[in-house]
């Protein structure tokens, strides 16, 4: 079966606007060499993303093996396929290339756990659009990396963290010394798996409090259904780290995004505290992968990657919240200013 799925993608026709985007996730931002043998797993949905990827994976002489999830298992997945994770416990690299659908995360979850036991680089492209291969995987992942080592340096050295926007957020989180800041800027390693676009730090913050107005984008599959946020946003209030309050105009969103945050004991606890630092992404576009790598902060709600951070607890859930055009301050340095960094003439 898996010969007959490498025969029908190398069928697909290639999309030449998707090329860029797809050898700069194969050269640059996963640096793949000749004779590494790499797991591409994506879906009917994506197929056409994973035909261009395939084309440069033949183009830098790797061995792939693709996989379509809906050829081994039915949607949405209850758990990764076998087939699936056996093969990734004998890749060096692998790229998830494809659309989430309602309750899939505990199966993400399964794969990034042999990836990183493993210590393959990995490109998580949850929800990746023809969109994005053109807008932000055509960043300058190596400039983005430059200004991500940057910012890294001057939040591990901060105490606190404050955000505003003039939708209202107005947030202060408290950081945790015992918890790691991690570096996700495109340039992928064997020590951190990464979302492609890439382009943020993050930690698991200590203490969260506030408003944040999500006029941006809300994660997960909420995403896909609610989309870009901002003519009806959704305020949310967050005391203790954990989350108190949430309005919305649309109340669909707003009981959706309830019940997500309270599937389990810590789903309204904010498991992730993170800054974007992707500049060549510019404004929302309604889909968080990309989204959520604009300048600015987003938090999320669930599980805090411990394997990473530190964090002693655990979550069955994540879901990010985005806003627009914020200010920001680590202590009482002031790095943003309306979405764009204020770092100086190294910026």
């Amino acid at each position: 079966m898996n010969q007959t799925l490498h025969q029908a993608l190398k069928q697909v026709p290639v999309d030449p606007e998707l090329i860029e985007g797809a050898r700069n996730a194969v050269s640059v931002c996963l640096r793949i060499q000749p004779r590494e043998k790499v797991a591409l797993i994506t879906d009917y949905a994506s197929v056409d993303i994973a035909a261009a990827l395939a084309a440069e994976l033949d183009n830098a002489g790797a061995q792939y093996r693709p996989w379509i999830l809906e050829e081994v298992a039915s949607r949405p997945l209850a758990d990764m396929p076998r087939p699936v994770l056996d093969d990734l416990e004998t890749s060096q690299v692998s790229i998830f290339a494809a659309q989430a659908q309602a309750n899939e995360l505990r199966s993400r979850m399964q794969m990034t756990e042999v990836v990183t036991r493993r210590q393959i680089r990995h490109a998580h492209m949850v929800n990746i659009t023809k969109q994005i291969m053109r807008d932000g995987m055509r960043a300058d992942f190596r400039e983005v990396d430059r200004i991500s080592l940057q910012v890294i340096e001057i939040a591990r050295a901060a105490a606190s963290v404050r955000a505003k926007t003039p939708a209202g957020t107005d947030l202060t989180a408290e950081m945790n010394p015992g918890y790691k800041w991690l570096k996700t800027s495109g340039i992928i390693s064997q020590n951190t798996w990464g979302n492609l676009p890439g382009g943020e730090i993050f930690t698991t913050p200590g203490e969260v409090n506030g408003t944040f107005v999500v006029d941006g984008v809300v994660g997960d599959y909420l995403c896909a259904k609610y989309g870009d946020l901002h003519a009806n946003p959704l305020t949310i209030r967050i005391k203790g780290n954990r989350l108190s309050e949430a309005n919305c105009s649309n109340r669909a969103l707003e009981d959706e995004f309830w019940r997500y945050t309270h599937t389990d004991e810590n789903s309204d606890r904010v498991g992730e505290f993170a800054i974007g630092t992707n500049i060549g992404v510019r404004d929302v576009i309604g889909n968080i992968l990309q989204d959520e790598k604009i300048p600015g902060v987003h938090i999320a709600f669930g599980d805090p990657y411990g394997s990473y951070t530190g964090a002693q607890w655990n979550c069955s859930t994540h879901i990010d919240v985005v806003g627009r055009k914020f200010d920001i301050w680590a202590d009482d340095r002031m790095i943003m200013r309306a979405g764009e960094f204020t770092l100086g003439s190294g910026l």
